[in-house]
């Protein structure tokens, strides 16, 4: 309520408050709310350290989006020293659970061979799952590489598909690489 302002006026400390009683009694999604509000600084002072305290509380309960950010933080070093294989195994356990952008990221780190070995058909098969659920930046990732042959048969009628969907969902990126790749013939 306070966080967004439904039925009161808006107050972040008042929600930080709130969340954090809900918290300390269990709560899966208090926990990750508050983790990230102290990764924003939103109604109290930004603390990496705590904040991946409540992700990683939130994430003993199976809580999939506090698994991702725990993923991130594992990945870029916030809060806790960068360790990609611990990144790839909390990204995995939220792709697991459905979570798009958790989907993607073990896509890219799959693409890359970032933390992991390269596996380009790994690689695809997270960046489909993601793109099923409708994440743009994924979708286009997946057309790339269905018009390279990239992980994948080249395949230009997919190709064209996914890039289409990227752009209808609003990456303005997926417009050029339609055009370069006269993708419309398809």
């Amino acid at each position: 309520m306070y966080e967004n302002g439904n039925g009161v006026l808006t107050d972040k400390k008042q929600a930080f408050y709130w969340y954090k009683k809900s918290a300390e009694q269990g709560d899966a999604q208090a926990q990750f709310n508050l983790g990230f509000m102290y990764v924003n600084g939103d109604g109290v002072l930004t603390d990496p350290k705590q904040a991946f305290y409540w992700f990683k509380k939130s994430t003993e309960q199976g809580f999939a989006e506090a698994q991702n950010y725990l993923g991130i933080m594992y990945y870029i070093g916030d809060g806790v020293l960068t360790d990609k294989k611990q990144a790839f195994y909390w990204y995995k356990k939220s792709a697991e659970q459905g979570f798009a952008g958790a989907q993607c990221a073990l896509g890219l780190m799959y693409d890359n061979g970032d933390g992991v070995l390269t596996d380009k058909k790994q690689a695809f098969y997270w960046y489909k799952k993601s793109a099923e659920q409708g994440d743009a930046k994924t979708q286009c990732i997946l057309g790339f590489m269905y018009a390279k042959g990239d992980g994948v048969l080249t395949d230009k009628k997919q190709a064209a598909y996914w890039i289409k969907k990227s752009y209808e969902n609003g990456l303005q990126d997926a417009k050029e690489f339609w055009d370069k790749y006269e993708l419309w013939k398809y």
